[in-house]
Order: structure tokens, then sequence, then C-alpha cells
């Protein structure tokens, strides 16, 4: 590695992350987003997306270690829903089958009239 001045090869060496990385990658995904896993690597988070392009697996990770969370939470959700938890029924219809409430206000009513007194003598 060359010294010297910008683009001739100085500058800090790239970062690669170790097996031991990636694997924390999946784990920590489950609870934190790119920006907060880059804080726990004490790295920037262009840095990090710049070792998820190098890395392929470090992706991989993340986004397997998301799927794996949403899956087991997905799993809770739609057994509470089955156990009769109607809030959670409701959540995972809403969120799943597209249902919402509506609010169904009758807008056509007869015209309102308002009769101004005024008192005596105010013109």
């Amino acid at each position: 590695m060359k010294n010297g001045r910008q683009g001739e090869g100085g500058g800090k060496p790239m970062i690669v992350f170790t097996p031991e990385q990636i694997a924390q990658v999946e784990a920590l995904s489950a609870v934190m987003s790119k920006q907060q896993i880059s804080d726990y690597f004490s790295i920037s988070s262009t840095t990090f997306r710049e070792i998820e392009g190098r890395q392929p697996e470090v992706s991989d990770a993340y986004k397997k270690g998301k799927a794996k969370a949403i899956g087991a939470i997905g799993q809770s959700l739609i057994t509470q829903a089955r156990s009769g938890n109607l809030g959670a029924a409701i959540f995972y219809l809403k969120t799943q089958a597209g249902w919402r409430e509506t609010d169904n206000v009758d807008m056509r009513h007869e015209p309102i009239t308002i009769n101004i007194v005024k008192p005596d003598g105010a013109s």
C-alpha cells in the first residue's frame, strides 16, 4: 500500500467483515436499522453500504435476520389472533387483509337558518 497524497493509495484500509461480524449483523438486524448497526460497528452508514456492495453476504445476513424476526413475530401474532386476542386479530386483518375503519358521516342535511337578533336600539 502506498502512502502519500490522496489518490495515490493512502488513507484507511478497506474494511472487510469477518464471519463473526456477519453473524452479528444477522442477529442485530432483528432489532436495529442499518444506521444503528453502522453505529454499533463504529462506521458510517455509507461505509456499511459499501461493505454490503463488496460483500453480498453482509447484505444477505441483514435481510435474513430481518426476515426471520418478521416471521417469528408474525407467527406469534397469528397465534394470538387465533386464540381470541381481538387486538391481534384486528391488527392482522388491517395490515394483511386490507380491512380498515371508516367513519361514514352523512353530510346531506337541511340548510340551517340562523336568525341574528339585535338588542333594542342597536342599528
